[in-house]
């Protein structure tokens, strides 16, 4: 997350002014907390909002000094704000993982690190970015830490809902929820702070229905709204029990190629790592504790795809949700733009061939399906077919 040179570390923090607001009074010494929940949907801005905050915590400009009439602390301008913003600041840790969990293990070095005195004159700040994951071993970890907290440490986590924190630790937090950020404000922020055309940029914040990291994406690469068009495509497709299949498979075959894309080139990248960290060269001798370091990392590297292709699935289920949300609305003449405009024919032909409370009950059926694979492990390619089947559009 950047900060340009005119602008505040809370400066892409869109749409959210009452958690601003809160957070610069906190920075100012206005209701501080060793220990914050930072909730909100996904794409709100959680963990930018965490990182902002702990930013203003180490910044050394006094309130109404910074330069450009910036409201610090938080000016973005000094070199507190920028190691901080840039994730290179000595007293702030975070931890975000590309697993289905976070275990004990990373808690208690977060813990340990607790412990230490900040090498600056400030903070030493802690941020879990996904603390809904966090295993019970390690939630009991840090609950110890935030309830005896040492002088001059602040925990920061984030997490979608505070039903999906631990009560005994929710409880200990002080609790910051922030809202979906409307269509109109992102798409003025994609015009302003990254140059997109008006009318790309609308199409952006509505299809990414409030993620701005989505919006983005979006904006900026076409393979990216030419996957989300397919799958946009999907629900006016599914005529047959063969067409349902197909287009199981082809969600499936899409999510583990766009997984793969991001992934074969760490999963290189840490190999190699491991190999020039154990001397290893080929078909040369390999050292005793070699085979379980490099079965330890496969192990890694295979829930860490796992984890990319379930998060990559359940963002064209949100899309799907979509196309049915739309109908719904064009059904009960709800005023307003339709998330998918571009697909109004195929939004209309849905209307005209089921109703509201068949359209309802295939929004469930999409939510089943994402609850059976990211709760229950239910196998992608079953959890997809049970879907698409419920999805069908009835013969005329």
């Amino acid at each position: 997350m950047s900060v340009a040179a005119d602008e505040s570390v809370f400066s892409d923090l869109i749409g959210q002014s009452h958690a601003v607001a809160l957070l610069r009074r906190a920075a100012a010494g206005q209701g501080m907390s060793h220990a914050w929940l930072f909730t909100g949907p996904p794409g709100s801005g959680r963990s930018n909002a965490a990182v902002a905050f702990a930013a203003a915590l180490q910044c050394a400009t006094p309130a109404g000094s910074a330069e450009g009439g910036a409201p610090g602390p938080g000016c973005g301008r000094c070199h507190d704000c920028r190691t901080a913003m840039a994730g290179s600041h000595a007293d702030i840790a975070r931890v975000r993982t590309e697993k289905l969990s976070i275990g004990v293990d990373e808690v208690r070095d977060l813990v340990r690190r607790s412990a230490l005195a900040p090498s600056g004159p400030r903070w030493q700040i802690l941020i879990v970015e996904d603390a809904d994951r966090l295993t019970e071993q390690a939630c009991n970890a840090l609950l110890k830490a935030i309830e005896e907290p040492t002088p001059r440490t602040i925990w920061m986590l984030c997490a979608p809902s505070v039903e999906d924190v631990l009560p005994t630790i929710r409880s200990r937090c002080r609790q910051l929820t922030l809202t979906t950020p409307a269509a109109e404000q992102i798409a003025g922020y994609l015009v302003r702070h990254d140059g997109v055309a008006a009318a790309l940029a609308t199409y952006a914040a509505y299809a990414s229905q409030g993620h701005i990291g989505r919006a983005r994406a979006l904006a900026r690469d076409e393979s990216t709204r030419n996957r989300r068009r397919e799958i946009v495509a999907v629900p006016a497709r599914l005529r047959s029990l063969g067409a349902c299949m197909h287009a199981a498979t082809q969600l499936a075959d899409m999510a583990k190629e766009e997984a793969d894309a991001i992934t074969t080139e760490l999963d290189a990248r840490e190999k190699s790592e491991l190999d020039a960290g154990y001397g290893v060269v080929e078909r040369g001798r390999r050292p005793r504790e070699y085979a379980p370091a490099l079965a330890a990392l496969e192990r890694a590297q295979k829930t860490r795809a796992k984890r990319r292709q379930l998060d990559v699935v359940d963002r064209g289920l949100m899309d799907l949700v979509s196309v049915y949300r739309d109908a719904i609305a064009v059904a009960l003449g709800a005023p307003g733009r339709l998330i998918n405009e571009e697909a109004r024919a195929d939004v209309e032909m849905l209307v005209e061939n089921s109703t509201p409370e068949l359209n309802l009950r295939r929004i469930e059926a999409i939510f089943e399906a994402r609850e059976q694979m990211l709760e229950f492990n239910v196998p992608m390619a079953l959890a997809l077919e049970a879907m698409m089947v419920a999805l069908v559009v009835p013969r005329s």
